[in-house]
């Protein structure tokens, strides 16, 4: 395997010289890591540009909870991040009547940006949680690789469909807004709306943590704060007074709306920019000190940034929002 990916940093190191100038790409090295580094738990820089030391892993099955598309080897996370997803797993089995989770990706081993899918849960503190609920059995490997999730959208896609949604699934994501540690939850602006229909008028301060976002109607997207002990983790600013419904709820779901007429694009989309090692913060590359090392012999004269280099021209900072 390791064969197969220095013949990959190869090619894409001597193609020209320009190439060969750049750090790794960033996503094809933190892609290929199995395991984490057993240091201290620490998030390092913001959720859409960081990694993860000491990640600890979801278990794939647990008393009220099940971990899907185990071949990506994305149930890694902060302790912190565990502790909640396990805590709430079970206690909205308990109280609130939700038969148990099915949990999508956390992040991997050691964090930093995936080959493919999100731009964020780089740092061990985002998980996906599908508002599928549990099976009352437990799911063979291929079933968790192949089982869809559900839309809870209508046919308009701006609007929930009754015949799925239920109170039990708002009373999971309000029980998963009520922990301290959360600080956001992702969701398609229609079930925000259904969130606010369905809130008590006495009880809406929840609320304010639930996001509209794109995407995001066949699960909701968990967001922690930065937890004890990692310092240079990068907090979003704290979200706003009031509980975010009416005209926000409305703008948002402007956006969605499907269009009347999709117009063929004129020009071909630009390639996106990958970001690279040098581009992330200078302690990420020590968590793959060994494989930079590797990629710098099998490649002379590749630039491989390690902690207390100079740093880099950084790209502008992203929106540590989600991207799916």
């Amino acid at each position: 395997m390791r064969s197969i990916f220095l013949g990959f940093a190869l090619a894409l190191f001597v193609i020209t010289p320009a190439t060969a100038q750049k750090s790794p790409v960033a996503k094809e090295i933190f892609g290929k890591q199995k395991k984490p580094v057993p240091l201290k738990a620490r998030a390092i820089g913001s959720y859409a540009r960081g990694c993860l030391a000491g990640a600890k892993p979801l278990p794939v099955d647990g008393p009220a909870w099940q971990a899907m598309r185990l071949s990506r080897n994305r149930n890694w996370g902060h302790p912190v991040l565990v502790d909640l997803l396990e805590r709430l797993a079970v206690t909205a089995k308990e109280k609130d009547g939700w038969p148990g989770l099915l949990v999508g990706d956390l992040a991997q081993p050691r964090g930093g940006p995936m080959l493919t899918g999100h731009a964020s849960h780089q740092i061990g503190l985002d998980a996906d949680v599908w508002l599928n609920p549990m099976p009352d059995y437990k799911m063979s490997r291929k079933e968790r690789e192949n089982r869809s999730a559900v839309s809870m959208l209508a046919d308009d896609k701006v609007s929930i469909d009754p015949k799925i949604w239920t109170p039990e699934h708002a009373k999971l994501i309000k029980r998963a807004a009520s922990y301290r540690e959360v600080a956001r939850i992702f969701v398609h602006p229609a079930i925000k709306k259904a969130l606010c229909s369905w809130a008590d008028k006495k009880d809406r301060a929840w609320l304010r943590k639930i996001r509209p976002w794109w995407g995001h109607h066949y699960h909701f997207h968990i967001r922690i704060s930065c937890p004890p002990g990692s310092p240079g983790c990068k907090n979003q600013p704290v979200v706003g007074a009031g509980d975010g419904c009416g005209k926000e709820v409305k703008g948002w779901l402007r956006k969605v709306r499907p269009p009347k007429v999709v117009k063929k694009p004129t020009k071909p989309a630009k390639p996106k920019r990958r970001m690279t090692i040098a581009q992330l913060p200078n302690a990420c590359a020590d968590l793959v000190r060994a494989d930079l090392e590797s990629l710098q012999a099998a490649v002379p004269g590749t630039p491989v940034p390690m902690p207390a280099r100079k740093p880099f021209p950084e790209l502008p900072e992203r929106k540590p929002t989600e991207s799916g």
